[in-house]
């Protein structure tokens, strides 16, 4: 039972930290949104052995958490808990493409090893991109940004009220656990009750998420996303999206890593 509350206070901690005030948070939205979608579509555009160009794409993600005051550990231990499900897609790659195409001294390394390796790190900078995206601008206003941008509000205002209700359905969740253990005298059900709580649990989710919809209804709810900042776009936001875009680019046009070394190597020689 502690390791479901700790997961909803986990999700949780990304909207608390997105009510702090840096010049990270004080970026439109929607540049930051741009930024992020952009940055996404060229990391994971990368030929399959790519690693050395991946690396400089680090510092966008690095930086935004350290000027928003986003902890890098507790995003760590987030892009930890997910990263099964990128492991799980590239794991069969070394045994699959056994074909050499790099050497370290007399290690030879498998195209599949290198694409694994690729994929891991695409993972982690997209999904730490993506969870620092909420933690710097909170999913309320990034659903009303996306709104902004044209993006079909009744995707936004689902995306939101996901969001909403992961919390309700983890309350639920959690009062049925702990009546049950209070009553069995066991921590967790067996397998056999585990069907029949999860059907209860669907239906008390539902009835509640019913009344919660019924109360938003009776206060006025539109469908409009309504967020208390005033969204403008700035220079200053002009210039945030330009400069890291235009950044992603030439890391995606040219291997700086591969350009600095040939650089130092001829100031050397």
């Amino acid at each position: 039972m502690a390791g479901i509350e700790k997961a909803l206070n986990s999700i949780g901690s990304l909207n608390l930290l997105s009510l702090q005030d840096t010049p990270v948070h004080r970026v439109d939205p929607r540049s930051k949104i741009l930024v992020t979608v952009f940055f996404i579509f060229i990391t994971v555009s990368f030929p399959k052995y790519e690693l050395s160009g991946l690396l400089p794409l680090i510092i966008y993600p690095v930086a935004t958490m350290s000027l928003g005051r986003v902890p890098l550990k507790n995003m760590g231990l987030k892009i930890v808990a997910v990263s099964p499900f990128a492991i799980a897609i590239g794991i069969a790659n070394p045994f699959i493409d056994r074909q050499t195409v790099m050497s370290i001294g007399s290690l030879d390394i498998s195209g599949g090893t290198i694409s694994f390796i690729s994929i891991l790190i695409k993972f982690i900078l997209t999904v730490g991109t993506a969870l620092t995206l909420v933690a710097t601008t909170g999913f309320e206003t990034m659903c009303a940004g996306l709104i902004r941008l044209k993006i079909p509000r009744v995707f936004a205002v689902q995306l939101l009220f996901m969001y909403r209700y992961i919390y309700v359905l983890f309350d639920e969740a959690l009062r049925m656990i702990r009546a049950y253990s209070l009553r069995s005298f066991r921590t967790y059900p067996d397998i056999k009750i585990t069907g029949s709580l999860v059907g209860q649990l669907l239906l008390r989710s539902m009835n509640r998420a019913e009344r919660i919809h019924n109360a938003m209804i009776s206060r006025g709810f539109d469908g409009e996303v309504r967020i208390m900042k005033t969204m403008r776009m700035r220079p200053a936001d002009y210039s945030y999206m330009i400069f890291w875009c235009v950044f992603f680019f030439l890391c995606r046009t040219y291997n700086l890593p591969q350009a600095l070394g040939h650089l130092i190597i001829r100031t050397v020689s």
